[in-house]
């Protein structure tokens, strides 16, 4: 790979600032400061499960809702992940992962296609975690899969505790991303029989 697959951006609104700084090929270095403990510690999971070095500085109206926050780091960090990602040229392209969270258990597939699209088959029972609403980890999953050019299908196999079963779905997501960004040798151009992505 003679590319360093990097990337840094900054998103500015009436409702949010928020600041991202990538490398895809770290080792799970990560600093990470939302203003929402809960966002905090599962975007730490997912740059530890996939090894990416991530930086993110976002400061958005909390005090009103987590929703704009929420969206916008997923925005940011999606965006900031195709820029990385460049033409997609030797990368693996799909990903999958299964990861258990004591009683949870949540399956994540991806595939970078560069055409977004989503399936989430979550648990209607899903309402907060903390203080935390359960919904926004699909808003936020959305918005990462919109901006970063992604098939993301996330399936919750069974699980009760609100705060596993969001954090089986972060830490699979790391690791099927991580599998999907991985270079593979033997792929000389971009991974599909169309000649682009």
């Amino acid at each position: 790979m003679n590319h360093k697959r990097q990337a840094e951006l900054e998103r500015k609104t009436s409702e949010t600032a928020v600041r991202v700084q990538l490398d895809i090929d770290g080792t799970g270095q990560r600093n990470i400061s939302t203003g929402i403990p809960f966002l905090n510690h599962m975007l730490n999971l997912f740059a530890a499960h996939g090894l990416f070095d991530l930086t993110i500085a976002a400061q958005g109206d909390i005090e009103i809702d987590f929703h704009h926050t929420v969206e916008d780091v997923g925005l940011c960090l999606g965006e900031a992940f195709a820029k990385a990602l460049g033409d997609r040229k030797g990368i693996c392209r799909y990903g999958h992962a299964v990861v258990p969270m004591d009683e949870a258990l949540a399956e994540v597939t991806i595939d970078l296609s560069n055409r977004p699209f989503w399936h989430f088959d979550f648990p209607e029972h899903l309402e907060y975690a903390g203080a935390f609403p359960a919904s926004l980890a699909k808003e936020w999953l959305r918005a990462f899969a919109t901006r970063c050019g992604m098939n993301l299908h996330v399936s919750i196999r069974y699980g009760e505790n609100d705060h596993h079963i969001i954090e089986a779905v972060f830490k699979a997501l790391g690791r099927a991303l991580s599998q999907a960004v991985t270079m593979n040798p033997r792929i000389t151009g971009v991974p599909s029989t169309k000649g682009s992505l």
